[in-house]
């Protein structure tokens, strides 16, 4: 196949068109720029993803009339569209999301991808990232992939050949980088509350950000830890490299460490090269409640915006703000829950950058609720744990208001009382 220009590749966009766009590190950004460049020869075109890495240039409000922005997972470089009208979010169960491009219920007219580049057998990888991915090629009308040479080789169903692909663009330049292992004390003392509850032989599943840092720090001297997530960073070569992680004892993989994607430093994008231990899935596999439940003492680690004190977890919104997506936090919540000897815990800080508090007798007007208060397990802060499996309500709001802020503590009660009770 002959490659072609960043700019000709772009006039393969027309008006109308929906575009699907590859996640995260992956993100093409060489020919967005071409796309964003014809901008005032384009009209309606959509661009739908999950969180992608990059400026966005085609989110900016000055081209709304040439592009507007669907987010299955709003990241920071698009929030604002929902604010200034060019934007939209639609909530879906990240073990969905494939279903809805094969299903026709949103239709894909392109798919941008970035790949690895071909063997010599024609075959590409899809670096990174797989999710939804595999399902936007099946289904797009056209596939057109950046291929560089600084993409991981990586294994499972990060395969594509270049069969599949209606164009290809080479474009070499190092992947966008997103991670931080410095973590607060408060994280820290969060991080040492939940390691204590993991055991031996338990099956990971956890984000990034400073929280998942610190469990990760206190994990290295545990034994024949396993992987079953939707994504990962740094942190988990550092257990590896300890010799804590090996995925002996999940079930639902021979020996490897299964993810959906992953995001991190120069030195993960490395390890994970031509690694044969770490295999990517699509998310209807990776994130599939029932697949999930198979490995014993599994352990889902998740955040929250805000909590109220009956269990309900708001996790996309701050209000009626929309902040993030749905994403993996059900579908992992319930597969733990499931799992023999698993854990599903939701893990915040008592109180915000601000002061304000994060446990709350009722949720902000217009807030999310992601997870349901029966889906709600475990709920750790810097003041502890609070075990709400079989409790009642007058049973969690009591175990909630424990582990809150001390100074909010009573106000948290009074306040709930007052409202749910007859004078």
């Amino acid at each position: 196949m002959n490659y072609t220009t960043a700019q000709e590749a772009a006039k393969l966009i027309k008006s109308g068109d929906r575009v699907y766009v590859h996640a995260v590190a992956c993100t093409p950004n060489h020919i967005i720029d071409a796309i964003v460049e014809r901008s005032s020869e384009l009209r309606n075109v959509e661009f739908c993803h999950i969180h992608t890495l990059g400026k966005a240039p085609y989110a900016d409000p000055k081209y709304r009339e040439s592009f507007f922005v669907n987010s299955f997972f709003t990241g920071g470089n698009v929030r604002h569209t929902i604010r200034e009208g060019n934007g939209t979010y639609t909530p879906v169960f990240l073990s969905e999301l494939p279903m809805l491009f094969d299903s026709g219920l949103v239709p894909l007219d392109v798919a941008l991808i970035q790949v690895s580049p071909p063997d010599e057998n024609g075959f590409c990888t899809l670096g990174t990232s797989v999710v939804a991915a595999q399902a936007a090629i099946r289904t797009a009308k056209i596939v057109i992939a950046q291929v560089n040479k600084f993409m991981p080789r990586t294994f499972g169903d990060a395969l594509v050949h270049i069969s599949k692909i209606n164009t290809l663009v080479q474009h070499d330049t190092p992947l966008l980088t997103e991670y931080s292992s410095d973590f607060s004390e408060v994280e820290d003392k969060i991080g040492h509350h939940i390691a204590s509850m993991i055991e031996d032989g338990s099956t990971l599943q956890m984000g990034i950000g400073s929280i998942p840092d610190a469990v990760l720090q206190k994990l290295k001297g545990h034994k024949n830890l396993g992987l079953h997530t939707e994504m990962f960073a740094d942190g988990v070569v550092d257990l590896i490299e300890a010799g804590a992680l090996n995925c002996s004892q999940q079930t639902t993989s021979n020996g490897k460490a299964i993810s959906t994607f992953f995001i991190g430093t120069e030195r993960l994008y490395n390890y994970v090269d031509n690694n044969p231990f770490f295999e990517l899935r699509e998310c209807s596999y990776t994130n599939d409640p029932f697949v999930i439940r198979q490995n014993p003492k599994m352990i889902a680690i998740n955040s929250a915006v805000e909590i109220d004190v009956t269990g309900q977890i708001c996790a996309d919104s701050i209000g009626a703000n929309i902040y993030s997506g749905v994403g993996g936090q059900v579908d992992f919540m319930r597969g733990a829950t499931l799992s023999k000897g698993g854990k599903a815990i939701i893990a915040l800080s008592a109180t915000t950058k601000k002061g304000g508090n994060k446990i709350v007798p009722f949720l902000k007007q217009g807030a999310g609720v992601v997870t349901s208060r029966a889906h709600a397990q475990y709920i750790v802060t810097e003041y502890g744990v609070a075990d709400l499996r079989g409790k009642s309500i007058i049973d969690r709001v009591h175990a909630l208001a424990n582990i809150a802020h001390p100074d909010f503590r009573e106000d948290i009660l009074r306040e709930y009382f007052d409202n749910t009770r007859n004078k």
